[in-house]
């Protein structure tokens, strides 16, 4: 076969595969009705429309640096100042932000599925806390949570929700405010049960994620019967593993994303546009 037209068949069976796919709430709802045991997988871009700032790629800079290079044990080993005022930032941000309609209407289906005896729970990637704060129980969060922090030496783990999170920053971390004078170690946040140096509760680049955490997220992915992946682009572990294990089982999987296509051909549903407009609408809530 001519390789232009080999090549023209293959697109346009892509794109026929795709529109099948595209949009489809009727379809979607028949399968929502008859799921015991479903999965949200979310990502950055469900909080995006909650002004949270997505760090991760071009254009994530705070004041002069690169945001990610600061979210590694080695910056916070080598500027623990720094690292906080990066993150009181971050936790102003979060906790100023408010639940978007993608958050509450996750949050109503728990509640509907707790009422017909199924099963529901978020996995999240962000750190935010929009998920708990929208009215969600069930919720595993893979990276951490701006609202805890954690003691350097005896691993305790606690909730802060202070603001400033520590005396010594405030009104720092604004990101216009620069060259100033680094905040002393000893007047960072202290762990409440020995008194060394805290972090934040996050699971930094190089750092692994928690193996309980993990397999409680592997556990809840491998006895799902839906799976739902909102505001992430599936191609960022742990996203990249879920998803394609739930189709090897054969179960659906619904994508609600702001692009036109789909992350992966082979999954069952893909809603285009704002994850606040198009979640609600396929969950049948009206908001």
């Amino acid at each position: 076969m001519n390789p232009f037209v080999k090549r023209l068949l293959q697109n346009t069976t892509k794109t026929i595969m795709s529109k099948r796919k595209l949009n489809d709430y009727a379809g979607f709802e028949k399968v929502l009705k008859e799921a015991k045991n479903i999965v949200a997988l979310t990502g950055a871009g469900i909080s995006a429309e909650s002004g949270i700032p997505v760090f991760r790629g071009a254009g994530g800079l705070w004041r002069n640096y690169q945001a990610t290079s600061l979210a590694t044990p080695e910056a916070f080993r080598a500027n623990p100042s720094l690292v906080w005022e990066f993150y009181q930032y971050r936790r102003n941000v979060a906790f100023n932000a408010q639940p978007n309609n993608a958050h509450k209407a996750l949050a109503i289906l728990e509640d509907e599925c707790k009422r017909k005896k199924n099963n529901f729970a978020v996995i999240t990637q962000n750190v935010d806390g929009l998920h708990k704060r929208a009215g969600s129980e069930e919720i595993v969060e893979l990276h951490g949570a701006l609202d805890k922090i954690i003691c350097t030496k005896c691993k305790h783990i606690e909730v802060n929700l202070d603001s400033p999170v520590c005396e010594a920053l405030k009104d720092r971390g604004d990101p216009n405010n620069l060259n100033q004078e680094p905040i002393m170690i000893k007047d960072l946040p202290k762990c409440k049960k020995c008194d060394s140096l805290a972090r934040p509760y996050i699971v930094w680049f190089g750092e692994s994620l928690d193996p309980q955490v993990m397999e409680k997220a592997r556990n809840l992915v491998e006895n799902c019967d839906l799976c739902l992946i909102i505001g992430t682009s599936s191609v960022v572990y742990p996203a990249a593993m879920f998803a394609p294990s739930v189709l090897e089982r054969g179960k659906p999987v619904a994508e609600f994303n702001i692009s036109e296509e789909p992350a992966n051909e082979g999954f069952t549903f893909h809603f285009s546009g704002k994850c606040g407009t198009t979640l609600p609408k396929a969950l049948g809530i009206d908001l």
